[in-house]
């Protein structure tokens, strides 16, 4: 997400602040690679010129250009004029009504609006222990009733029952009253979409939004779409109005242009991004991580709550258990190895760590990427159970075997070996092991997969060394080190 923008913005902002003193030609130099670096990334022209005239007001002050560091102070204003551009503060769902909160979803056909119903309720239902009762209103494309049942079933959140040949406006009125007499909390109606705005659709969906009056209209847009997305979502705020935003393929979106124009151009803030096609892959958006990211300061306290998500709170204090006693076999590495792949991947994870996003580019080149991680397991896998527990035991043939029912050469057995020989000693050292992950965010810098060094810029002293700290009232999951 934004790596083309990241690394645009990286290097004008490298040169402002190895710098001494700026002068004004300086700042405007940066300010024309910094418009460039937003047209690349399909930001809208109208919202270029109007952050680039308030960072520019503020860069050229004379409290900035004499300043001790005033490339940093620049950094500083670019960071706020993008919070302010993003929305400023989070905006969760609004569902502070009378009983069943009506959330309506619209956009285009292929935009992600079924799936996004059914992680919108598996979301509310887990997290916010609500009683959801999803209807497809989508009676033209082919099986789109049929789909939402299915997501239905494979999430546990109940569907409402398809009787063919009804209306649009029937199926949500029927909706509407199963929600009422079997009390449910929330009502999600996935509306139709097209491939192009027409007339027939905003009637449709405005005859819904009249009789259902949703406490939230969610336009859920395609990020991968840019200029398209940005015009789409002016046309619904216009005709019908939108509460809030759900930006799809938010994964695949290097550019970002959509992210960064919507609120700007429409009002209505994003509310969510759909991270990647699993049934959990959906983000709150929060515009201060978003710039953070950006920039490449990281975002740790969204690394953290990830981490409290996914990780297994049995399996990591047994492993914490087992290494306050100097003990990590192959089954732990393996554990960790899904631990890292289930909060994202080696590039997801270091993408929210502060100063390490030019070495993800570098590893990425090196081959030290998702897939080197599943290689790893794939050969501990191919291990027997007295391998893996007691790894001594590998001589030569041994690991020519493992290595041929991996599929892999004997050189990336021994590079595993050599990883797991290194992590153990650290887990020794560090007195309370608690884990990959504590490594990575403790007092020490962690051995890299695949057998290289640590993360580079990477410093210690936990979340703080890092220059984060974690929010008031946060805890870290077991897993992991560092500051509370």
């Amino acid at each position: 997400m934004f790596e083309a923008l990241t690394n645009r913005l990286s290097s004008v902002f490298d040169g402002l602040t190895g710098r001494g003193a700026l002068t004004e030609a300086d700042v405007d130099a940066a300010l024309r690679e910094v418009r460039l670096a937003l047209i690349e990334a399909d930001v809208s022209l109208p919202v270029i010129k109007d952050f680039l005239a308030k960072v520019r007001e503020k860069a050229i002050g004379a409290d900035v250009l004499r300043s001790v560091t005033p490339g940093q102070q620049i950094v500083k204003i670019v960071h706020d004029a993008l919070v302010e551009m993003l929305g400023a503060e989070s905006e969760g769902l609004s569902l502070n009504v009378v009983p069943p909160a009506v959330i309506m979803m619209i956009g285009l056909q292929g935009s992600g609006k079924t799936t996004s119903t059914a992680k919108i309720a598996l979301r509310l239902t887990n997290r916010e222990k609500k009683k959801v009762l999803m209807a497809s209103l989508d009676t033209r494309r082919p099986a789109a009733q049929e789909q939402l049942k299915v997501l239905g079933e494979q999430t546990g959140v109940a569907t409402l029952p398809i009787i063919a040949g009804q209306a649009p406006a029937d199926i949500a009125r029927r909706a509407l009253q199963a929600a009422k007499l079997s009390g449910y909390d929330v009502l999600m109606l996935d509306t139709a979409g097209r491939l192009h705005i027409d007339e027939a659709l905003m009637a449709e969906i405005a005859q819904i939004r009249d009789l259902s009056t949703p406490a939230e209209t969610l336009l859920v847009a395609d990020s991968l779409s840019g200029q398209d997305a940005i015009n789409v979502a002016k046309t619904f705020k216009e005709r019908i109005g939108i509460s809030g935003i759900v930006l799809t393929r938010i994964d695949g979106d290097g550019r970002g242009g959509a992210a960064l124009s919507m609120r700007q151009v429409t009002g209505a803030p994003i509310k969510l991004l759909g991270t990647g096609e699993k049934i959990d892959a959906l983000e709150d958006f929060h515009p201060r991580r978003i710039a953070g990211r950006i920039l490449g300061q990281g975002d740790v306290v969204s690394l953290v709550e990830k981490a409290a998500e996914t990780v297994d709170q049995e399996k990591a204090e047994a492993l914490a258990k087992k290494m306050q006693k100097g003990q990590f076999d192959l089954d732990d590495l393996a554990e960790q190895l899904r631990q890292m792949r289930r909060m994202g991947g080696m590039q997801g994870i270091m993408g929210m760590l502060p100063g390490v996003a030019k070495a993800k580019d570098q590893l990425a080149a090196a081959g030290m990427d998702d897939k080197m991680l599943k290689r790893q397991e794939a050969i501990i896998l191919s291990m027997t159970k007295q391998e893996r527990r007691n790894p001594d035991v590998l001589n030569g043939s041994r690991r020519k075997r493992i290595a041929k029912g991996s599929g892999v050469d004997v050189s990336e057995v021994n590079k595993l070996m050599k990883m797991h020989r290194t992590m153990a000693d650290v887990m020794k050292k560090m007195g309370k092991g608690k884990g990959l992950m504590s490594a990575l965010f403790g007092g020490r810098t962690p051995p890299m997969p695949g057998g290289g060094g640590g993360l580079p810029g990477l410093g210690g002293g936990g979340l703080g060394g890092a220059g984060m700290q974690l929010p008031p009232g946060m805890k870290l999951p077991p897993g992991f080190g560092g500051k509370r």
